[in-house]
């Protein structure tokens, strides 16, 4: 064993030195773990989702073609995004030498604008258009992938626990893209062989995500539709219903470069033939701040009144003390689902202009 510092001393480090805070932070507790384990309760009690309604006519009648979609923020923090970053990078490093699976890595050749994303295939090997052997586009069941790595899956776990995707559609593939500038992805409808819903993840630079019914090419890799959707860092967009099935979307050419990690279940009748579920991502729940599933998380009380209380001031008192007593009980709950951490296990040698209508929940 190496006599150096552990991986929780360098975490520890990584996140003093990321935090927003500073090295004091705002409880006098000196901005470690602690506090950002406290943070992390606080972050989940207070995500935000947005619903989205664009209506258009489709097969003669008028429907929201955005019905389905959700962006939800403040899932995760600019640590974690760090983190996940430089995993991708690393990632990345792997593909280029060789020591990722052939199908799991590819960085084509960027021959024209809006050409040359870089994709990182976990879980199962997705096949874009019609290859060499006459494989059609979707799932190649025959073809074998690297396996999603801890990092991810972590993520998945994170994704669950804070309802913004269901226990019952839990991914077990994901696609990671890196955009260079002046790279796209063009109008499409995510393939059928993977069950609705999926979602995407922003990193490194927000972008804007274009949907609808129809799309006017601008110039090479440059896209319009019904709607412009600004993607925040740290966002996960998830699409269902008719965002998934009837718009369709794209990411035009970004002015700077962008990583997304697109999540997805793969049908069963899809799965590869030597795909092995992933015991890390079975029977996972979702997190309940009511109290539901997990009765030692006290229930909102005050947050849900109608109408302004009478004594606002001792009626906030008593909010904040309420939320400092769940936040505690939110850590608890979630003492086997402890923030996103590398370890050793994460390096492991592995062989989608108008403006929207939305409503805050």
């Amino acid at each position: 064993m190496s006599s150096g510092r552990s991986v929780d001393d360098k975490i520890s480090e990584e996140l003093k030195s990321l935090s927003l805070r500073g090295p004091a932070g705002g409880s006098g507790r000196g901005g470690g773990i602690l506090l950002e384990e406290e943070d992390e309760a606080i972050r989940f009690a207070n995500v935000r989702k947005k619903d989205f309604k664009l209506w258009e006519r489709v097969k003669g009648r008028m429907i929201n073609i955005l019905d389905g979609l959700e962006l939800h923020t403040s899932v995760f923090s600019a640590a974690e995004q760090r983190r996940i970053v430089d995993c991708v990078y690393d990632f990345q490093e792997k593909g280029r030498k060789g020591k990722l699976r052939e199908r799991t890595y590819l960085e084509p050749r960027k021959w024209m604008r809006g050409k040359g994303r870089v994709t990182i295939q976990f879980g199962c090997c997705y096949n874009y258009a019609l290859d060499r052997n006459g494989n059609p586009p979707g799932i190649i069941r025959d073809e074998v992938v690297d396996p999603i790595p801890p990092l991810l899956k972590q993520m998945i776990k994170r994704m669950v626990a804070w309802h913004v995707l269901p226990p019952s559609c839990i991914p077990n593939s994901c696609i990671v893209n890196i955009y260079d500038k002046d790279v796209c992805i063009s109008p499409h409808i995510d393939h059928h062989d993977f069950v609705r819903p999926f979602c995407t993840v922003s990193f490194l630079s927000e972008c804007n995500i274009v949907f609808g019914t129809q799309f006017k090419t601008n110039g090479p890799g440059d896209f319009s539709g019904s709607a412009t959707i600004p993607l925040s860092l740290g966002s996960v967009l998830v699409l269902n219903g008719n965002s998934a099935d009837v718009a369709k979307h794209s990411v035009p050419i970004v002015p700077t470069r962008r990583i997304s990690i697109t999540f997805r279940k793969m049908d069963d009748s899809k799965i590869p033939y030597d795909f092995i579920p992933d015991p890390d991502l079975q029977n996972l729940r979702s997190l309940s701040l009511r109290g539901q599933n997990h009765p030692n998380i006290l229930p909102l009380q005050q947050d849900q009144q109608d109408e302004p209380p009478k004594n606002a001031q001792h009626s906030q008192k008593v909010q904040q003390a309420q939320k400092a007593q769940q936040a505690q009980k939110v850590l608890q709950s979630l003492a086997l689902q402890r923030p996103m951490q590398l370890s050793e296990d994460d390096f492991l040698p592995l062989s989608s202009n108008t403006t929207v209508q939305f409503h805050r929940k």
